[in-house]
């Protein structure tokens, strides 16, 4: 089939071509609207602080920003431990965090990392993550050679939800609606074996038509 064959195709079902990714937007939308809740993201910033972080040396400091850089990537880690979950958890009250997303990313390069608490409820992500990120220094000075891990912006609640992204559902469903729409024609155009025309039988019978038989109508 060519491309000129398959526009035609599309033209004459061209209702079915238009309407099929309309209905799978609306669908799409409302299902987004009354099956998907909003959900907010709260982030916080750290720092991690080498516990030989006092020294003035220029090589105890160079020395000390190495292994701080090390350390981060443990520090990340342990942020998403079950301890540091666990403690968190009891500082609010809660029984688990069974409910928040929790994203930690951490540079090579850097001593920052970045914790992010994504939920339902915007002021109980602010509240996980400003938990986890106080728990976290209190074990990374228990259990490592942390002097703290320094609180750089505390998470605010967050006043816009991060998410579902409605707008990307919508247009992906118009996509596979009018692929669908394609895919349907061209079925149909295959399953369809009936000869319509003068130039459906010359392309058949590969033979020229040399007479055609008008429509008579009324019997005359």
């Amino acid at each position: 089939m060519t491309l000129l064959e398959l526009l035609t195709l599309l033209r004459k079902h061209l209702k079915l071509v238009i309407m099929l990714p309309i209905v799978c937007m609306v669908a799409m939308g409302l299902a987004s609207v009354l099956m998907m809740s909003d959900t907010y993201t709260a982030t916080t910033d750290m720092y991690v602080l080498a516990s030989s972080e006092g020294s003035n040396s220029s090589s105890a400091l160079s020395s000390d920003l190495s292994a701080s850089q090390m350390l981060t990537n443990d520090v990340a880690t342990l942020l998403q431990s079950d301890r540091v979950m666990s403690d968190a958890a009891d500082q609010l009250g809660l029984p688990n965090l069974r409910g928040y997303n929790i994203t930690v990313t951490s540079e090579s390069t850097t001593r920052v990392i970045t914790l992010q608490v994504t939920s339902s409820d915007a002021q109980g992500s602010a509240n996980v993550a400003n938990a986890l990120a106080d728990c976290v220094s209190n074990v990374a000075q228990e259990v490592m050679n942390v002097e703290s891990v320094n609180v750089i912006d505390e998470a605010p609640t967050p006043e816009a939800p991060s998410g579902p992204n409605r707008m990307l559902y919508v247009a992906v469903a118009a996509m596979a609606g009018l692929f669908a729409a394609v895919a349907i024609v061209v079925l149909m155009d295959v399953i369809d074996t009936r000869v319509r025309s003068a130039e459906d039988v010359e392309e058949l019978l590969e033979l020229p038509v040399i007479g055609r038989i008008p429509e008579m109508k009324g019997g005359r």
